[in-house]
């Protein structure tokens, strides 16, 4: 218990010091945000800053922080680790800095951006890969939520039923001006997200259970190493692409660029800390790993979650899980479809505020996530997983082209380039070894992840050294 108490202790800190530095090396000033240069009534919305911090919460939150949780504590309490370090050094300095560069390059998507600072080849790389992306994590939070409600509905009303319920709803989502839907319900269910939170760590504390002190020890019941798997499993809460997606959506909407760190770095670390709560409820709610993953593989995650809160919250957690259960990845899926409209609509440069503008984008994209439902959720969330990672990789190392640009910035540029190069050997090193990859054997994958690291350093120097973005080069 000692060790999660401290690691909470540890985010804090991270968010008012590491934070701080974060901000400063931005260097936020007075001009004018394009929530209110380019104010448009449907995506540029100017939002209080509370608000568009509890709605950057939930876009890059849901229940990602809950499950890649639960599944990374399979691993141990080694996952703290993960979580605190991940989230203070990477993470978070990852979510602010594709805000705050959005925000000064008119909210512009991350695929842009990586045309401004990588170069063309990057941008259409990134509008592939971030559509790509958008669409599997969209349709990944359909099937969760849609599954738990059949099992509370009659047999009439079954998965597929649901499915096209939460289709419906996503179609008014991505189409309707952001504080129609969007900027009304997601501080309601932030507030669910953290109350669930709460009491998930009370039920811990007040039920006698015990949280194992952090070791290095895997404790992985099926052998599976922690390099690179764990880093995969545990995104959101650690660090996640999927929020490069998500930050410049709110950087339509903030009023002040020096409010930046409350809403993109702020939201991260709750994120964090919902991470950490859940992780130390799974291992000590079912007192070992190999439990958990039993329970995980028998029930599923929602099932697990369930599982959890009414085991230690009794009714009132069974309610807080349905609701938490349904509503968060919902409130993921929505804005992931919104994403990949907003994306599309740069690359057709098709006006979004005439709403047939936003149909002609919309109905086809939620098209095929219909058509991605029918496969297995195991196999979505593993390619999922991977292809956010990486695309945090790059986002990354978009950052760290905006400070190699600013030659003000450039001393200060290895706070992205180092975690872009540990996420560039996690991203690599996995999809080597992984089933679902190359299946290649560790002697060959760890040493390519980290002569993959090396190089990209290395190209990172160079462009140091010759004080320019390394456009064309990364």
């Amino acid at each position: 218990m000692i060790s999660l108490l401290l690691s909470f202790v540890v985010l804090i800190i991270g968010y008012f010091v590491y934070g701080k530095i974060t901000d400063k090396v931005f260097a936020p000033d007075d001009r004018i945000t394009p929530a209110n240069s380019m104010e448009d009534g449907v995506d540029y919305v100017p939002m209080k800053t509370w608000k568009a911090y509890l709605v950057q919460l939930l876009n890059i939150a849901g229940t990602g922080p809950i499950f890649g949780a639960l599944m990374g504590a399979c691993f141990g309490p080694v996952v703290f680790l993960w979580i605190i370090f991940g989230a203070v050094l990477a993470g978070a300095v990852h979510d602010y800095m594709v805000g705050m560069i959005s925000e000064r390059n008119e909210g512009r998507s991350i695929a842009e951006l990586s045309g401004i600072y990588l170069g063309n080849a990057a941008k259409w790389i990134m509008r592939l890969f971030s559509v790509l992306l958008l669409l599997l994590t969209g349709t990944v939070f359909v099937n969760s939520p849609a599954a738990l409600i059949s099992k509370l509905t009659p047999k009439a009303l079954n998965e597929n039923f649901w499915i096209i319920v939460i289709l419906l709803y996503y179609v008014l989502a991505t189409l309707l001006p952001i504080d129609k839907i969007i900027g009304k319900l997601y501080p309601v269910f932030g507030v669910i997200l953290i109350t669930m939170a709460v009491c998930i760590m009370g039920g811990i504390i007040f039920g006698g259970y015990t949280v194992p002190e952090i070791s290095f020890q895997n404790l992985h019941p099926e052998g599976l190493p922690i390099w690179p798997y764990m880093f995969i499993t545990v995104a959101c809460g650690a660090i996640s692409g999927f929020h490069a997606t998500q930050s410049p959506m709110i950087s339509k909407c903030i009023t002040s660029e020096k409010e930046g760190r409350k809403v993109f770095y702020g939201a991260m670390i709750s994120e964090s800390v919902i991470a950490l709560v859940w992780a130390a409820g799974g291992v000590a709610f079912y007192g070992t790993t190999g439990l958990l993953n039993n329970a995980l593989t028998d029930l599923g995650q929602s099932g697990v979650v369930y599982d959890i809160s009414t085991g230690m919250l009794g009714t009132i957690g069974g309610m807080l899980a349905i609701v938490g259960v349904v509503v968060c990845p919902i409130t993921s899926g929505d804005t992931a479809f919104r994403s990949a409209r907003l994306i599309l609509s740069e690359v057709t440069k098709l006006d979004q505020k005439p709403i047939r503008n936003r149909l002609v984008i919309t109905i086809p994209i939620l098209t095929i996530g219909a058509i991605l439902t029918k496969l297995d959720f195991n196999v979505l969330w593993r390619y999922f997983s991977w292809s956010n990672q990486t695309l945090a990789m790059i986002s990354l190392w978009v950052a760290t082209a905006y400070l190699i640009k600013n030659a003000k910035k450039r001393i200060f540029s290895l706070m992205t380039a180092i975690p872009a190069s540990f996420m560039s050997a996690v991203s690599l090193t996995y999809i080597l070894m992984a089933k679902e990859g190359f299946k290649l054997s560790s002697t060959i994958s760890y040493p390519a992840g980290i002569i993959f690291a090396a190089a990209l350093f290395i190209v990172y120097i160079y462009n140091v050294t010759r004080g320019q973005a390394p456009c064309h080069q990364m």
